[in-house]
This record gives structure tokens, C-alpha cells and sequence, in this order.
């Protein structure tokens, strides 16, 4: 019975291997949610007809900016920063005392007469440290606007997934747009989006090979060393 246990709990160890292997995951990420949203029903919108189309019409003299939730919004990723820090600290310290007995006369512990006490002590520190880092993310997306802000600000949310042989990659960003940095052209530079959140993330088997396994993890969690 103890070597069927044995074998049983080896077999359900190596399915669930297999089962983890084949599952596709998706990355998590932090951009706003939820990434697109159904454009809102218009009320009292007049009847369609032969040309005309209450889902699709504009006023005349509007242009076709994004304003409204369910549009579209085509953000230019221009995003380029670098930042250097170094720091440099020095402290030394030093102490030295000297103390003697001088003469007892009547009195006891004349053992100790003539003694001369001396104490030196010195403690220095020394500590640099320098950081450097810099990223250069270019590219193209359009996303959805998700919530319209009283103040007209519009809260845009999106993804766009790219299936490679290797896996996925996930390009995501969210932000809010002032609507009056929107070009004629319905395009924002991401450099102009307030509280932007940008993430390329992929899923293919070259990121899951750099991930701890779960089993390591778990002895990780309670190892002195």
C-alpha cells in the first residue's frame, strides 16, 4: 500500500507539471481597468435612415476627436529617461585618555600608587555608492476611453497583444488625456498623459525560464540560509 501511495502522488506531482506547462498565463499589470469599454447609448437619438446613422453621427462642425467613452485614442510611446545618482560618505573618529594616581598618603589601596592608566581608540568609515539607469520605449497604440471626468479629462485604457512562435507579448498603457492636447489627427504624444502607466510584458517559455519554480519558492520561504 505505501509504494502505491508513493506512486500515486508521484503521478499527481507530474500532471500537474504537465497541466502548469501547457497553461498560457497572462501577465499580470497595473494599468487602469478595464482595458476597453462598449461605447454608451446616445438618448433620444433620432431614428436611422438611408444615409443617416444614429451610432455613428457628429454634429456638422465636429471633428473627430476622441470625447466620448467607447472612442478611440492612438497614443505616440515616446517615452526616453535616464537618471544618475553617487554618493560618497567619509567619517573618522578618534579618542585617546590618559589617567594616573599620584601619591596616597594615610590613606588605603596604597597598592595602586604610581599607577598610570592610558586608553586609545580610533573608528573610521567609509562608504560610496553609484546608480545609473536609463530606458528607451518607442511604439505605436491606440486605446479606448474607459470614464469621462467631470472636468472633461478623459481616463484611456488599452492593449494590444502580439502571438509570436516563442509566446505573447503584451503592450498595455492607460492615462488620463486633457482633451486639448489631442491633435486633429486624434493622436497624444504619451509625454503629455497625466498618471500614465506603460507595461510590455510577454508569456513565452524564455520568461518562464527565468522565474524561480514553485517548489523552490516554497523552501525559500523558510530556509535560515
Amino acid at each position: 500500500m505505501i509504494l502505491i501511495d508513493r506512486i500515486l502522488i508521484v503521478l499527481l506531482l507530474t500532471t500537474a507539471a504537465l497541466l502548469a506547462g501547457c497553461v498560457t498565463t497572462t501577465p499580470a499589470t497595473a494599468v487602469h481597468q478595464p482595458m476597453t469599454v462598449r461605447p454608451e447609448a446616445r438618448n433620444a437619438a433620432p431614428a436611422n435612415g438611408s444615409i443617416y446613422s444614429a451610432a455613428t453621427a457628429r454634429p456638422l462642425f465636429e471633428d473627430r476627436r476622441a470625447r466620448l467613452v467607447g472612442d478611440t485614442l492612438t497614443i505616440n510611446i515616446a517615452e526616453k529617461t535616464a537618471a544618475a545618482k553617487k554618493s560618497d560618505t567619509k567619517a573618522d573618529r578618534s579618542h585617546s585618555s590618559q589617567a594616573s594616581v599620584p601619591t596616597i598618603v594615610g590613606l588605603p589601596l596604597k597598592s595602586f600608587q604610581g599607577t598610570t592608566l592610558s586608553a586609545t581608540g580610533s573608528h573610521a568609515f567609509e562608504g560610496s555608492g553609484e546608480n545609473t539607469s536609463s530606458n528607451n520605449f518607442t511604439g505605436v497604440l491606440t486605446v479606448t476611453v474607459i470614464e469621462v471626468y467631470p472636468n472633461g479629462n478623459l481616463l484611456v485604457s488599452g492593449e494590444k497583444q502580439i502571438g509570436l512562435k516563442e509566446g505573447e507579448e503584451f503592450i498595455r498603457f492607460s492615462g488620463v488625456v486633457n482633451p486639448t492636447t489631442i491633435t486633429a489627427t486624434n493622436t497624444v504624444q504619451s509625454t503629455l498623459v497625466a498618471d500614465a502607466r506603460i507595461e510590455y510584458k510577454a508569456n513565452g517559455f524564455i520568461d518562464t525560464a527565468q522565474v524561480m519554480g514553485w517548489l523552490g519558492r516554497f523552501f525559500l520561504t523558510f530556509l535560515p540560509f
